[in-house]
């Protein structure tokens, strides 16, 4: 994940946003915000979000519907996503929530020391997810590399000792072996 990658937390009221990035901010991660539904749309297709704390219920687009929608495009789908509502518990919220991939949903008040936790465990977790992805696509590059060495195999290197036959080619016919004998 680029260093530039932040923690976007969206809610339409200006002192629940200042009361969360005080919350995080010891934690040193870099911190956005958006003010609606849609303006956070648009900041998690241009990239670089590593986590979203999204209020439920905001004028215009909701938080769920933001969540339905990233979970539809390939790029925003494995976003982790912490819910906050200032509703209380609810029984539907709470099971339409988790049947979307929502990481938690958090009560408003939020305890910030509960919250620091659970974020950095899942910016974190999601970094390492990204940093696994890169890699293997990495070793799949050399692997295909790879791969292509062999269709097409160097000529077998004698054996130091000299009484050892030569190893044929991978993929050699035994006709071929015929006329290496004659």
């Amino acid at each position: 994940m680029p260093s530039d990658t932040r923690i976007l937390i969206v809610d339409d009221h200006e002192d629940t946003l200042y009361a969360l990035e005080s919350a995080l901010a010891p934690l040193g991660y870099q911190l956005g915000r958006a003010t609606s539904g849609d303006e956070a749309l648009k900041q998690v297709l241009r990239g670089q979000v590593g986590l979203l704390l999204l209020d439920v219920r905001m004028p215009g687009v909701s938080g769920l519907e933001v969540v339905r929608y990233m979970r539809r495009v390939e790029q925003t789908q494995h976003i982790p996503v912490i819910l906050l509502t200032g509703f209380g518990a609810d029984h539907e919220l709470t099971t339409t929530a988790f049947a979307l991939g929502v990481a938690d949903l958090v009560l408003k008040p939020v305890d910030p020391w509960a919250l620091r936790t659970k974020v950095r465990y899942l910016y974190d977790a999601h970094r390492r997810h990204l940093a696994l992805e890169h890699e293997v696509r990495r070793l799949r590059a050399l692997t295909g590399e790879h791969t292509e060495t062999a269709a097409h195999p160097r000529p077998g290197l004698p054996h130091p000792d000299a009484r050892v036959p030569t190893q044929r080619p991978m993929g050699a016919h035994a006709g071929e072996l015929e006329k290496d004998r004659t």
